[in-house]
């Protein structure tokens, strides 16, 4: 399914570049909303939903074309510990795919009649945890355990009828084999992007190897990193496209370090728009930014673009 008749995503990724939009958290903190909860951003899919479109528009009227829904932390488990029972939380996990489509009918309320998408945002089993483990990956649960924990989610989250599944922010190649699996003739493209440092998974392995496990695989129409540090893009733009020979995604933070003990973000930003050219240089079709970037930092990759 696409938004309002747009070309499929693969299609334009064929054609050029395409906008991501950038941190749904660092947006909803500018707008007063306490994210101070275990299940952050997913919080608000329950308590102001509203505040979650009005994220995603500010980003379309920023230049991005894809929204990636607040569907990151929200997971069955996550939910049930704060008293949240399936039913609802397979209600909530659709509305954050909702919430997407209404920003997109919003912004076309307002003139905007650029090709817009919908990503359903799929984050690592280690998002659940709310301990910083998905920074670093092996959590000592097998890739069959890792299926079976994200395949009910992700089977909800396509079923109501997103243009992609964003597995993101992946740390660990055995957490990707079982997304890989999840995502199996769901009749949904997705995107699979790890989190890295330097030229390794968070989990330490090459990302040759990481890359390799999605190139024959038909859903995943671009492979990539997010949540890393800006420095580490270009290394792994290459490599995706020597591996996989599919467009890249990429979208870093801004360059600041997560502390997971006090949970807050610490040094300065190397984030500019400038890098983009580079990027783009190197294979990335699918650009933005993730935590820490803001509309102004998707504006200004917006105008590179």
């Amino acid at each position: 399914m696409t938004s309002n008749s747009s070309p499929g995503l693969a299609d334009a990724l064929a054609a050029g570049t395409v906008v991501l939009d950038g941190g749904m958290s660092n947006q909803l903190a500018s707008a007063g909303h306490d994210l101070s909860d275990e299940l952050w951003s997913a919080r608000l899919l329950a308590d102001r939903p509203d505040a979650v479109a009005d994220a995603h528009l500010a980003y379309f009227r920023a230049g991005a074309d894809v929204a990636i829904t607040a569907s990151y932390q929200a997971t069955f488990e996550g939910f049930a510990q704060r008293g949240i029972g399936p039913e609802e939380a397979a209600r909530l996990l659709a509305l954050s795919v909702e919430l997407g489509r209404d920003a997109v009918r919003r912004a076309r309320d307002e003139g905007i009649v650029r090709p817009l998408w919908v990503a359903a945002s799929v984050g690592p089993y280690g998002a659940m945890l709310a301990d910083g483990s998905e920074y670093r990956g092996r959590y000592g649960v097998s890739v069959d355990e890792l299926e079976r924990f994200h395949r009910p989610r992700i089977e909800v989250l396509a079923g109501a009828g997103p243009d992609v599944l964003a597995l993101e922010t992946v740390p660990d190649a055995d957490e990707a084999a079982a997304l890989l699996r999840a995502v199996r003739g769901l009749g949904v493209p997705a995107w699979l992007s790890y989190s890295v440092a330097g030229g390794r998974t968070r989990a330490g392995q090459p990302l040759e190897e990481a890359f390799a496990l999605a190139a024959d695989v038909d859903e995943v129409i671009a492979v990539g990193v997010n949540c890393c540090a800006p420095r580490d893009v270009e290394l792994a733009v290459e490599t995706a496209v020597r591996v996989t020979g599919k467009p890249v995604v990429v979208y870093p933070n801004s360059g600041e370090v997560w502390d997971a003990e006090v949970r807050a973000w610490t040094g300065r930003s190397t984030f500019t728009a400038e890098q983009v050219a580079g990027w783009r240089k190197a294979g990335a079709r699918l650009i933005g930014g993730c935590c820490r970037v803001g509309p102004e930092g998707i504006a200004g990759i917006a105008r590179v673009v």
